[in-house]
């Protein structure tokens, strides 16, 4: 139904990411798709939220965020049914679970080794390459070798093509970047998880997990706005207990 992720986090962080099983979406959207920005019924996206809510046992309600592929990262502090503008939330909270959606861009999750924080990181190309990472591991009270990352479901280095500006644009920031890319005709394929493992050992964050998953080679269990166009957003949560 959903993915757990296989990292030595604190037994009191939970965390999960969703993928389009279950859920009450029909059409392009089929299954549990979380995100009412992409043309689905507002009803309809509300009870997938609800049943979520409901079969992770969450005393409160996820923040939702609007998300616009920026390094806004937002420090939650209390529940919030308003929506944020923002692609990553932050908690030192118990029982508020930071999340964040995509459709094949990475969904990042951190905590720190005591379990007393975590983060949820929305980071598409744009996001990495202007420091969406470096952000959330900032507002951590703690240095980033004592925070450990697990990368969430996205598409893999063998389907994420872009132009050249896009690599351009990694390697203005650091050289070593081109070692995500690799030539495809006229392009490039991308490796998102590679260039996110260089980014967070920019800030000391070395225990890094996931990272294995192609939202785009498998349609049966994710959502990709790249495969499909219109379609669902898949969900990835974390919480303190």
């Amino acid at each position: 139904m959903w993915i757990v992720p296989d990292w030595p986090a604190p037994a009191n962080v939970k965390a999960i990411a969703t993928t389009r099983k279950g859920g009450n979406s029909t059409g392009p959207y089929q299954g549990l798709n979380l995100g009412n920005h992409v043309g689905d019924d507002p009803e309809v996206v509300l009870q997938n939220r609800q049943w979520l809510q409901q079969q992770l046992g969450l005393e409160t309600v996820p923040v939702w965020l609007n998300q616009t592929h920026s390094i806004d990262v937002v420090n939650l502090k209390q529940p919030s049914a308003e929506v944020l503008d923002a692609d990553g939330s932050y908690t030192a909270q118990k029982h508020l679970p930071c999340v964040v959606m995509t459709a094949d861009c990475l969904p990042v999750i951190l905590c720190d080794r005591q379990g007393n924080q975590v983060a949820a990181v929305h980071a598409g190309w744009r996001g990495l390459v202007d420091g969406i990472i470096e952000q959330a591991v900032a507002q951590f009270s703690v240095p980033g070798s004592e925070i450990m990352a697990w990368l969430g479901p996205a598409i893999g280095p063998k389907a994420f093509e872009v132009g050249g500006e896009v690599r351009e644009q990694f390697l203005a920031h650091d050289p070593d970047a081109a070692q995500g890319f690799e030539p495809h005709g006229e392009k490039w394929l991308a490796d998102l998880y590679l260039l996110a493992r260089q980014r967070l050992a920019s800030v000391s964050v070395n225990d890094v997990f996931g990272g294995d998953a192609c939202t785009f080679s498998d349609a049966e269990k994710f959502f990709s706005y790249r495969r499909d166009g219109v379609t669902g957003r898949q969900a990835t949560l974390i919480w303190l207990e």
